[in-house]
């Protein structure tokens, strides 16, 4: 079977992987994440510490708004189980349990303790404290040009807030390291730039009130899908519990 080819593949669905699958995908990126449906945040009773959230919100229905943003960003998803990550000439292919196959230019890793679909590449330092980590640098970036590791897998503190700065961050990282034209992702009023005699930054655009408006009433309506009792999936439980 060919491998479908990608500019990033992202291995690992969870918080760290749909905020770095937002950031590539809007930056123009092609971007696939492969997610088994294991992110630890689906067992979150009540999530209660990610700003913005004043109360709290249903753990599953913010990885379902995460994944909704990042697609409306042009990433895709699929439903896929790794079982091996190797280095090849044009970049990292991804094989997954059915077999399906991902050629990427860069990849991402975002599996918090899973590791050993990395068996094939032993020059990715595996860190074993209890539980095991990808050595990275303070970016992210681990010992192979183009691979990549967020949030808890990269050893970063279990926080759902800070798997998700991480993801971000190490996204940007691979725009840079790619020297992607990139400068923040910002929307700025009209004339924020152009007014100053400057071009708009590459990842930037201006809008002008109306435009504002329409999207202010767009997030609008869909923040109050948050509200919805229908989109409250109940917590999955620790595996080792009996049901």
């Amino acid at each position: 079977m060919d491998a479908l080819e990608t500019a990033v593949v992202i291995v690992g669905g969870g918080v760290a992987g749909r905020a770095a699958g937002l950031f590539t995908a809007r930056n123009g990126l092609e971007t696939i994440v492969l997610d088994d449906g294991s992110s630890l945040l689906r067992r979150n009773a009540h999530l209660e510490n990610y700003p913005g959230l004043p109360g709290g919100i249903n753990a599953r229905v913010l990885l379902e708004r995460m994944t909704e943003q990042a697609v409306d960003a042009g990433c895709q998803f699929e439903t896929a189980t790794v079982e091996t990550l190797e280095r090849t000439a044009d970049g990292f292919l991804a094989t997954t349990a059915a077999d399906d196959r991902y050629q990427a230019e860069t990849a991402i890793l975002a599996t918090k303790n899973e590791v050993g679909y990395l068996d094939s590449m032993p020059d990715v330092e595996i860190v074993d404290r209890g539980k095991s980590y990808v050595a990275t640098d303070n970016r992210g970036r681990t010992a192979l040009d183009g691979l990549y590791a967020a949030g808890r897998l990269a050893g970063k503190p279990h926080q759902t807030i800070v798997a998700a700065g991480h993801g971000s961050e190490v996204a940007i990282t691979l725009l840079e390291d790619r020297a992607e034209p990139f400068y923040h992702d910002w929307v700025a009023p009209a004339g924020y730039f152009t007014g100053r005699g400057r071009d708009v930054p590459p990842g930037c655009e201006e809008i002008d009130e109306p435009e504002r408006l329409d999207r202010e009433r767009e997030g609008r309506k869909r923040r109050e899908r948050l509200l919805d009792a229908h989109s409250s999936p109940p917590p999955e439980q620790h595996p080792s519990v009996d049901q």
